[in-house]
């Protein structure tokens, strides 16, 4: 059984999906932060694809940034039903409350879409306070949240 590894340092296992054919995963993808986005996107892909899931049922789509995450979530579920979506985002704290502002409308959107649908969307946002914390996430020294919420994705996608 294949396995990531989390920020905790451990080994997590890829839950076995019996038939990967029928699953589906629309990951979104804030453009901001790149380099460390990016990263997320490429480790849940990789992930979803290591579990069996085939390339055609996985899509991927970007907005602009992290706020837009919940717009585009949104609008997946209402225009399809995939098995699961990741939203994938990065937001640095500065030096206004801005940081602030983007963390609690995209947390609390979410949470709306969670509570009111049948697709569960997996939070795959890092909420850091320097670039160095977000890359060390990203596929640095403590592995890659992407590939986390993948795990999180088949999981609640099985049910």
């Amino acid at each position: 059984m294949s396995t990531v590894l989390n920020t905790n340092g451990e080994q997590v296992q890829l839950p076995h999906i019996d038939n990967p054919e029928v699953f589906t995963c629309h990951i979104i993808t804030a453009d901001w932060n790149p380099a460390v986005t990016h990263a997320l996107r490429d480790g849940a892909i990789a992930t979803l694809r290591e579990a069996g899931i085939p390339e055609k049922n996985i899509v991927s789509r970007s907005v602009p940034g992290t706020v837009e995450l919940v717009n585009a979530a949104a609008r997946t579920l209402h225009r399809s039903h995939p098995s699961a979506i990741i939203v994938i985002g990065c937001v640095i704290r500065g030096d206004t409350p801005h940081f602030d502002y983007v963390c609690e409308h995209t947390t609390q959107g979410v949470a709306m879409l969670n509570a009111l649908g049948d697709t569960p969307v997996i939070f795959g946002v890092l909420t850091v306070n320097d670039l160095q914390q977000a890359l060390d996430r990203a596929g640095g020294c403590l592995g890659n949240k992407g590939s986390e919420a993948a795990v999180a994705a088949l999981h609640a996608g099985l049910f």
